[in-house]
């Protein structure tokens, strides 16, 4: 799965990107409404979120580029953004907006479940998928309850802090997914630092779902969209061989 912050650094680039996610084999793309206290990011989407909103980025601009890009490529789409914007916008008209223009999943990280009924609640009504988020921090019986509230995936944080640095994957990784496989029914997928093949040939076997996000943003900045399908081929090759 790889990510865009809609508006950033333009609409023409996001889908740009999108089409080049679907040229290089990406099974499914997140779509982060930008949002001016996005807690879960670190620093290279915090000011992507911030120069977006600075651009005048609205929530409806994201609702109908995402309705565009969800009918003109064969990829499923999930909105990402923060719990604030649901609130703002109303809670179960934004998911039945979302169940409206062909998104399939939301991931919102400060909707915790047991604060959140009307929002899981909006899910099941607008059919949804509500896609919750696990650490290696988390306890077992928190881990249980996740994976019954959770829907269509898991997302499993791969290491403390936000997004961006390069995590090292390792014993306690394996450890934590295997906890996870136990533990949960529906897919697995791991995010936060996710940068090299060798991430994702770590990960093959290990979850469903590999989430890419600073990394092709950094990309994006420094070797342009050339640069971001390098990286992207090769990965192809190696998940779908």
């Amino acid at each position: 799965m790889a990510h865009q912050i809609l508006g950033y650094p333009n609409f023409e680039t996001n889908e740009a990107m999108i089409r080049l996610f679907q040229q290089n084999g990406v099974d499914m793309v997140e779509l982060q409404i930008p949002f001016s206290e996005p807690i879960a990011d670190g620093p290279t989407f915090l000011l992507a979120n911030q120069a977006a909103l600075e651009r005048g980025t609205t929530v409806d601009q994201c609702f109908a580029f995402a309705e565009h890009v969800s009918s003109e490529y064969d990829i499923p789409f999930v909105i990402m953004t923060y719990y604030n914007v649901l609130y703002q916008y109303g809670v179960r008209r934004f998911v039945e907006k979302c169940a409206s223009i062909g998104i399939q999943g939301l991931i919102v990280p400060d909707a915790f479940p047991e604060e959140s009924e009307l929002y899981l609640q909006a899910c099941r009504d607008f059919r949804v998928d509500p896609i919750l988020l696990a650490t290696p921090y988390t306890p077992d019986e928190r881990l249980a309850y996740l994976a019954g509230q959770t829907g269509g995936m898991l997302y499993c944080v791969a290491r403390k802090g936000v997004t961006g640095a390069r995590t090292m994957f390792d014993d306690t990784t394996s450890a934590f997914l295997a906890r996870v496989r136990q533990t949960s029914a529906v897919p697995i997928g791991v995010g936060f630092g996710i940068q090299h093949i060798d991430d994702i040939q770590f990960l093959i076997g290990k979850c469903d779902v590999a989430i890419i996000g600073s990394h092709l943003l950094n990309l994006l900045e420094t070797e342009g969209l050339e640069g971001v399908g390098q990286f992207l081929a090769p990965i192809q090759a190696l998940v779908h061989s």
